[in-house]
């Protein structure tokens, strides 16, 4: 029977960024079905108790060397965001709207790409705006479906839910109601749905 993959991510997250890049590799080599749950980092970050690996130093630096690690493993393209950091609250909602409607495979890419390999300020409206025209994607409805009330309620609860599920930060990965935290974990992920 296929294994189903949980995976709770934001586009401000560089980690997010980089298992993004590779998930769905390992969900197709194994069969498995991957349901998107984008979800606010900052909101399950305050109600952990948690905050930013950037907020303290020394792990910031340390990230900063781990992530160009795992780049040239994957051998991605990434580029440290110069607005870093980028609130997505708006972000998350258009990608609760892509999901709703059947488009948040390419809502994805446009927000990743455009964040972690094109150094697009993405919390710019207008950058917003180019992005999803130079996607092919419809602004005018995506930013319409940042003000819906329904989307901005989805958002709160994916993210409460996240939260009840023990996510700390993202990405995560749940599996048979085991969690999985931090793109350096797929390893665990690949196990647990072979």
């Amino acid at each position: 029977m296929s294994k189903t993959i949980d995976f709770y991510y934001d586009y401000a997250s560089p980690a997010s960024y980089l298992a993004w890049t590779q998930i769905y590799k390992i969900a197709e080599k194994h069969g498995a079905t991957v349901v998107r749950k984008p979800a606010l980092l900052g909101g399950i970050f305050k109600s952990a108790g948690n905050q930013a690996p950037m907020n303290v130093p020394a792990k910031g630096r340390w990230l900063n060397q781990d992530i160009q690690r795992f780049v040239e493993r994957y051998g991605i393209d990434f580029k440290m965001n110069s607005a870093f950091p980028i609130n997505t609250i708006y972000l998350m909602r258009g990608a609760l709207y892509a999901r709703r409607e059947g488009f948040i495979e390419a809502y994805d890419k446009a927000c990743f790409e455009a964040i972690w390999v094109n150094d697009k300020n993405m919390g710019d409206p207008a950058v917003v705006t180019q992005v999803m025209l130079d996607a092919g994607l419809d602004p005018k409805g995506i930013g319409a479906s940042m003000q819906d009330p329904e989307i901005k309620k989805e958002l709160f609860e994916v993210t409460a839910e996240a939260v009840d599920n023990g996510l700390f930060g993202m990405p995560a990965f749940i599996v048979d109601g085991v969690l999985h935290w931090g793109q350096d974990r797929m390893d665990f992920v690949e196990e647990a749905i072979s």
